[in-house]
């Protein structure tokens, strides 16, 4: 940092104070709450908060997001129709790609591949 930053960060921000800059935040006056201890270290645990804080899903959980608007769709669409096809496609993949970021592959997934792959093999 350069020599001298943290006072004029002070500053600006005892002046914001003066001019009521923060007197319409969300909790002022209340008790500060502390969120549940995060399992990351002490260092990673600002840097979640701050993602957290600006919207940012971690990977798994887009794509838990989508997979549940996948199985939303499927519902909705007649089995019969192409759309159907595409969006078992779509979420078979989205599973695939769920499980390879956990490190595994989905029993539900297994089954189904195991099943085609014997019966293209064979």
């Amino acid at each position: 940092m350069f020599p001298g930053f943290e006072k004029i960060v002070e500053e600006r921000i005892k002046t914001a104070q003066k001019k009521g800059a923060f007197d319409n935040l969300e909790g002022k006056g209340k008790p500060f709450v502390l969120e549940p201890a995060h399992p990351a270290s002490d260092d990673c645990r600002l840097a979640y908060k701050m993602l957290k804080n600006a919207g940012y899903l971690p990977p798994e959980i887009e794509l838990k997001k989508k997979i549940t608007q996948a199985e939303l769709l499927l519902e909705a669409t007649d089995a019969a129709s192409a759309r159907h096809r595409e969006i078992t496609k779509k979420l078979n993949y989205l599973l695939t790609k769920l499980d390879f970021l956990r490190g595994g592959i989905s029993p539900l997934i297994t089954d189904k591949y195991q099943e085609n792959i014997i019966r293209k093999l064979s």
